[in-house]
């Protein structure tokens, strides 16, 4: 027995090898002898060489009825190489990254053949799953295997193959004949021929493993050849080993030849569009699938659901096509369908289709037609657009006679609460051309008041625009989200863009200052100064100007325009009514400048007058002289322009007057002047000790003196020697002064190389050291003398300014000295004791310190030099609330130092004495 066992043994593997490559190129199954040798030998044995082998134990020791198997399907086909050698992945296989545009692809809008990419691969072996249900219809031939099993008085399990001749072998029946039969018509004569035969038995016949047949997939498929496939393959199936269709072959007109006849033919479209796989016919041993060339090709894009190219049969339509490619888009524009088509001459021609019509959708198409479907205009018909600061903003149907009041029925729930119930605007086309003008009303009186020349009939195509009272109080999150989603295809902005938080109004920002002449220089001489801007700023520039000029039609911004402030609202319609001013005519616009809430320039309303434009404005701010104001209008003459001034009394003008509401013209300059003298409120603080501190409102002109006086003077406890003043401009002044030092030294550091005394200069500390530098923050003070002010100096007094602070210290009696002393301290003052006395008091100088230049910085914030010599030392300067410095010597060198550049200067004046000597 073991000697069986060991020869079964070592003839195994010469067996399964040549069982695996048979099976890798025909698909056979192994044998039943094979079977049976693998099945005698050990349990253990079967497994090791299973895993040694890298086969599936069942498919070898037969599969069990008992157990349910779990079928896999085979990958029959790779991915096609593409043109330039690469692998096509199927859709699955993708991953998600990050859009990334690149714009030198120019075949990424190219149009593809419909239906390919279902076979977007190259056919491997083919291994059919052998475990499919068998249909009833199913012709049963040789190398079919018959499952029967016998129940009842005897329970037997028979595996019968059906041989050569179409006959099986069944042990108590003998030889039954099966050829030509179908699965139903065997399985009903076996089990009839059973019953009749076998008394007391019952039988169950199924189907085992299916044959293999042998096909040929010939024409323009992509690997045409002798294929081994299922018994139960189709057409679809042998196309799909043979890794689909070429780039001319047919998915119309593929054929199924059998001994030379034709059997049928498949149209894959129908199987795609339709779902229809009635032509799928079934295969048998020796027939051919045969693919022709397509023959009618045409091309369809545009706004159609699926365009691509399809392939035609004789007598298809153009509405045929349309269908082919899912229908057309709700936005496609049928009424002029293009078609280039090739004329006798060789050129193309275009020919205009009326898809509308019955007669366009019955055009018979050709081989080698584009058709091309345009969208339809983002026009509204009958519609009326409301912008701005509205509950609501966007497209509303127009009705003859529908009125302001019609669209807008009530302020509240209607309106933003930040709107401006004075100044709205309607935008109107005049003509076809586009050409525009500009209505102006007043809200309130249109909704409240029911003003009938404010409450506007609105016609078809009007665009009404409701302003913001106070721009600055609008939250721009999503506008500035809007902004960044638009421009992300193209450049993700990061996080600490210099540009700040809100995008769309540094977008604006680059639009008003764009400016029309970017030269730069003639002949070498500089005449304009480009403005440079980052890519950031271009991107964003850019993305806000197409949002803008497309206001009235993109719906996203239209939801988000209640946010927009007063100029970009306003800057379509400006760019509007400058492209449509003709030469020798003035453009539409008009400014005003000076005392208003928003000074700029905006369109000339229709019949606008001074009232309308300072209303246009926001009003009048505080401060604004209404007995005067000066419009400047721009005449056009033979010689050129001419500028003349009007004045006008401006409140007579917002009162309604004709002699003075002028009515405008176009480049109008509305200039209101500032009530002369008029000044903000402006304070002044004054601390410590006077009798009344706190915050002083001051006119202009006013002095310190005043003040003084209005605070009731100085306590007793006061100690004016002392006092400090801080003002806002004096600070901004010594902060700019210290940025001048430290580029100074920035650029001393780098064109010296080294130190006075050689040392090369460290640059990391030097840079640290300019770092210190310019953190320093400026204080702003100010000396006053107030000891000379409260003897009647006038000298002594100043004018002041906004947010000036002035302290007023209680009584000093110390003297502080800092510096390089030995022991920093802040000593009573005594009367009589000079600098030098202080001095000595904390311990001394230091070896580094610089005696000459010790400087005084007196109570009052002036700096004081003593002046000292050998015959008289002026020790009687000092005061209570004295710092006495004593500054470092940054020329000092310690001893060491000192002797080793000593020695370096002897040692080179020798060298250079022995030098002269040899001379």
């Amino acid at each position: 027995m073991k000697t069986t066992i060991r020869k079964i043994f070592l003839a195994f593997p010469m067996m399964l090898i040549a069982f695996l490559w048979v099976n890798s190129v025909s698909a056979i199954s192994p044998t039943p002898q094979m079977l049976e040798q693998f099945k005698s030998l050990p349990k253990s044995e079967q497994q090791r060489l299973a895993r040694q082998y890298g086969i599936d134990p069942a498919l070898l020791s037969g599969i069990d009825t008992n157990q349910p198997t779990r079928l896999e399907t085979p990958q029959l086909v790779t991915p096609r190489p593409t043109s330039d050698g690469f692998n096509t992945q199927p859709a699955d296989s993708y991953k998600v990254e990050p859009e990334v545009i690149d714009f030198t692809d120019d075949d990424t809008d190219s149009l593809k053949r419909f239906g390919y990419e279902l076979f977007a691969g190259a056919p491997t072996t083919f291994a059919p799953v052998s475990d499919a249900p068998v249909p009833a219809e199913y012709l049963v031939g040789p190398g079919d295997n018959i499952k029967v099993q016998l129940y009842g008085k005897e329970n037997k399990n028979y595996d019968l193959v059906i041989n050569r001749d179409g006959v099986i072998q069944f042990p108590e029946l003998g030889p039954v004949n099966v050829n030509g039969l179908t699965f139903s018509q065997l399985r009903e004569s076996l089990t009839e021929r059973i019953k009749q035969q076998m008394i007391g038995i019952e039988s169950n016949i199924t189907m085992g493993e299916l044959r293999s047949i042998r096909i040929f997939v010939a024409g323009d498929a992509y690997k045409p050849g002798s294929y081994t496939v299922s018994s139960l393959s189709s057409m679809t199936q042998a196309l799909f080993v043979a890794g689909g269709i070429n780039e001319i072959g047919s998915l119309r007109n593929i054929q199924l030849k059998r001994n030379g006849n034709l059997i049928g033919k498949l149209d894959l479209y129908d199987l795609l569009i339709h779902g229809d796989a009635s032509g799928d016919k079934r295969l048998r041993s020796g027939d051919v699938v045969f693919i022709p060339p397509a023959t009618k090709i045409v091309e369809i894009d545009g706004f159609v659901n699926r365009p691509a190219i399809y392939e035609l049969q004789q007598g298809d339509n153009l509405a045929d096509v349309i269908k082919m490619a899912g229908g057309a888009k709700p936005d496609a524009y049928l009424k002029t369908v293009s078609i280039e088509r090739y004329n006798t001459q060789g050129l193309k021609a275009i020919k205009l289709i009326d898809l509308s019509s019955k007669q366009g959708l019955q055009f018979v198409v050709k081989a080698g037609d584009v058709i091309g479907i345009e969208g339809a205009s983002l026009q509204y018909q009958n519609a009326i657009t409301l912008v701005g600061a509205v509950i609501r903003p966007g497209q509303y149907q127009w009705q003859q006679g529908i009125s302001v009041k019609d669209l807008i029925p009530q302020i509240k729930g209607q309106v933003k609460r930040s709107a401006d119930l004075q100044y709205s605007l309607v935008v109107r086309e005049n003509n076809s051309s586009g050409e525009i003008e500009i209505i102006q009303f007043s809200l309130n009186d249109a909704v409240n008041l029911s003003d009938a020349t404010q409450n506007i009939v609105l016609h078809e195509n009007d665009k009404i625009i409701i302003f913001n009272k106070n721009d600055d109080t609008q939250n721009r999150y999503e506008l500035n989200k809007l902004v960044q989603n638009r421009i992300k295809k193209i450049s993700q902005l990061s996080s600490n863009s210099l540009l700040g938080n809100d995008l769309f109004k540094a977008g604006f920002a680059q639009l008003e200052k764009a400016e029309l002449d970017n030269k730069e220089q003639i002949a070498g001489v500089v005449v304009h100064k480009k403005s440079e801007q980052s890519k950031e700023q271009e991107l964003v520039s850019s993305e806000v100007n197409k949002m803008l000029a497309n206001l009235f039609f993109d719906k996203e911004l239209i939801q988000l325009s209640h946010v927009l402030n007063r100029s970009e609202l306003l800057f379509p319609i400006i760019v509007k009514l400058n492209q449509q001013g003709d030469a020798g005519d003035s453009v539409d616009v008009v400014a005003v400048n000076g005392p208003v809430r928003y000074p700029g320039v905006y369109p000339l309303a229709n019949k606008g007058t001074i009232k309308d434009l300072v209303t246009a404005a926001g009003g009048l701010k505080e401060g604004a002289y209404t007995p005067r104001a000066e419009l400047t209008r721009t005449f056009m003459g033979e010689n050129g322009s001419n500028i003349k001034h009007h004045g006008l009394c401006l409140s007579s003008a917002l009162a309604g007057e004709v002699d003075d509401n002028i009515e405008l013209k176009g480049r109008d300059v509305l200039t209101v002047l500032t009530t002369p003298d008029w000044q903000e409120n402006q304070s002044i603080e004054v601390r410590g000790e006077v009798k009344f501190p706190g915050v002083y409102n001051i006119r202009r002109g006013e002095t310190l003196l005043s003040v003084l006086e209005r605070a009731g003077g100085y306590t007793e406890y006061a100690y004016l020697p002392a006092a400090v003043f801080v003002r806002e401009a004096v600070r901004k002044q010594e902060q700019i002064e210290i940025k001048k030092l430290a580029d100074t030294l920035r650029r001393d550091i780098a064109t010296r190389g080294v130190s006075k005394d050689g040392n090369v200069v460290n640059y990391s500390e030097a840079k640290l050291m300019l770092a210190d530098l310019e953190n320093i923050q400026a204080v702003g003070r100010l000396v006053v003398d107030l000891p000379a002010l409260a003897m009647g100096v006038k000298q002594a007094d100043i004018q002041l300014e906004d947010s000036d602070v002035l302290y007023v210290p209680s009584t000093k009696q110390t003297v502080a000295v800092m510096g390089e002393v030995q022991h920093a301290a802040t000593h009573r003052y005594k009367e009589g004791l000079g600098y030098s006395e202080y001095i000595s008091m904390s311990g001394g100088s230091r070896q580094r310190a610089d005696e000459d230049r010790t400087y005084i910085i007196q109570a009052n914030g002036s700096v004081l030099l003593p002046s000292s010599s050998f015959w008289f030392d002026d020790n009687q300067q000092l005061k209570p609330g004295d710092t006495i410095i004593v500054p470092l010597d940054t020329e000092y060198k310690d001893n060491l130092t000192l002797w080793s550049q000593v020695t370096q200067i002897i040692y080179n004046t020798a060298v250079a004495i022995a030098t002269v000597s040899n001379l």
